[in-house]
């Protein structure tokens, strides 16, 4: 990966889950979800949800807030990557 690609939330979950020593399975045992669950997330096939994301957050002592703002900054990343603005002519000036 080079450094402009975008980081799926799913990366970020595998290195913690790794250095907290639990495997997948653990935490979806933990958090009541399938692990396959855990498993697509991991390997950036799925998306954390807001009910995915208060349940990784309250097992690992983290906000909500903190996995749904990586899903959205990955999300908005890779739209920008494939959406083409420069057609759109804004209707407004920008305000800064």
């Amino acid at each position: 990966m080079n450094a402009s690609e975008p980081i799926h939330p799913g990366e970020h979950l595998a290195e913690i889950v790794e250095e907290l020593g639990i495997t997948q399975y653990r935490l979806a045992k933990t958090i009541g979800v399938p692990q396959i669950r855990i498993h697509d997330i991991v390997h950036c096939r799925r998306s954390i949800t807001a009910d995915t994301a208060l349940r990784i957050g309250r097992a690992l002592g983290m906000t909500p807030d903190y996995w749904l703002n990586l899903q959205r900054m990955y999300d908005l990343d890779v739209a920008r990557a494939k959406t083409d603005l420069s057609a759109i002519k804004p209707l407004v000036e920008a305000s800064v």
